[in-house]
C-alpha cells in the first residue's frame, strides 16, 4: 500500500517537496520505505499527487511530485462544535469526525464542562493522521476553544445549527411553545427545506447542557433541536451518531 501524507506546501508536477522530520522518520523507520519508493501527497488545496521519495535523512526528507491522481473536490460544509471531555473520548471525537466529513472542529466551554485544557497540537496531529488514513483531500482545523455565550452571540445567520439535546424528548420537561420536544434527528433533518448548505452540530459535555443553555439555544431561529434516540449517549458516541445522521440526510452519503 502506498503511504499517503499531508503536506502544507503547494503541490505541482515536477516540484521538489520537503518532508518533515516526523514524516521522514515515519516513512523510514515505521513503514520501512526508502529513497525511490512511491508516496502520495495532498495539501487540502491542489488535490492529490503521486510522488517519489528522493531523500530520507535524520533532519527530514524530500519527495519529487509526479502526476495528479485526484483533483480537489468540494466537501460538505459541516462544522462540529463539542464540549471538551476526557482525553480518550476527546481523541475519538476528533478522529471519527475527520472520517465522517466534518470541515472544522471547535471546542466549546459550557457551564458543565470539566475538561477545559485542550492540547490543540496533539488533536491536530490526530486529525492529520485520520485524514491521511481515510483518503480525505483536506485536514479539518482544530480551532481555539470558545465560550458558549460567545459562540451563540457571534453565530453567522446563514449557518444552521443542529443542537443535540439529550433531554429534548422528555415529556416531563416543560420547554414551552412549539419547540417543547425535539424531533428524532433523522426525521428533523429530512423535514427541513434545505435552503442552506452551511451546517453545524453541537454536542454537550458529560453532564449535559444546563437549563439556561438549553433555553438560549431553543430561542435561536437558526437552531434545530434534535434527539439521538431513547438512550443517553456518551459525548463521543453522540458526536459519531449526529455526524452519521447528518451525512445520511443532507451530506455526501446520499
Amino acid at each position: 500500500m502506498i503511504p499517503r501524507l499531508f503536506i502544507a506546501a503547494p503541490l505541482a508536477e515536477g516540484a521538489a517537496t520537503p518532508l518533515g522530520v516526523d514524516q521522514a522518520h515515519y516513512l523510514k523507520h515505521v513503514l520501512r520505505r526508502a529513497e525511490g519508493d512511491d508516496v502520495r501527497l495532498f495539501n487540502g488545496k491542489d488535490g492529490e499527487f503521486s510522488a517519489e521519495i528522493t531523500a530520507l535523512k535524520k533532519k527530514g526528507g524530500l519527495a519529487t511530485v509526479g502526476a495528479q491522481t485526484r483533483p480537489q473536490t468540494k466537501e460538505p460544509d459541516l462544522a462540529l462544535y463539542f464540549a471538551p471531555v476526557k482525553r480518550g473520548p476527546l481523541e475519538t471525537i476528533i478522529q471519527k469526525a475527520v472520517e465522517l466529513g466534518a470541515k472544522s472542529m471547535t471546542p466549546v466551554i459550557t457551564e458543565r464542562t470539566v475538561a477545559t485544557r485542550i492540547n490543540r497540537e496533539r488533536l491536530q496531529a490526530i486529525a492529520t493522521e485520520a485524514a491521511e488514513q481515510c483518503e480525505r483531500l483536506s485536514v479539518p482545523p482544530i480551532d481555539a476553544p470558545v465560550k458558549f455565550d460567545a459562540l451563540l452571540g457571534d453565530w453567522p445567520s446563514d449557518r444552521r445549527l443542529m443542537f443535540c439535546d439529550e433531554a429534548g424528548d422528555d415529556e416531563t420537561k416543560d420547554w414551552g411553545g412549539d419547540q417543547g420536544r425535539a424531533a428524532p434527528a433523522l426525521e428533523a433533518l429530512k423535514a427541513l427545506d434545505k435552503k442552506t448548505d452551511q451546517w453545524a452540530i453541537l454536542i454537550g459535555p458529560e453532564g449535559g447542557f444546563s437549563p439556561a443553555e438549553r433555553e438560549a439555544l431553543r430561542e435561536k431561529p437558526f437552531v434545530t433541536p434534535v434527539t439521538l434516540g431513547p438512550r443517553i449517549l456518551r459525548a463521543d458516541t453522540a458526536a459519531i451518531a449526529a455526524l452519521t445522521l447528518w451525512q445520511a440526510a443532507l451530506g455526501d452519503w446520499r
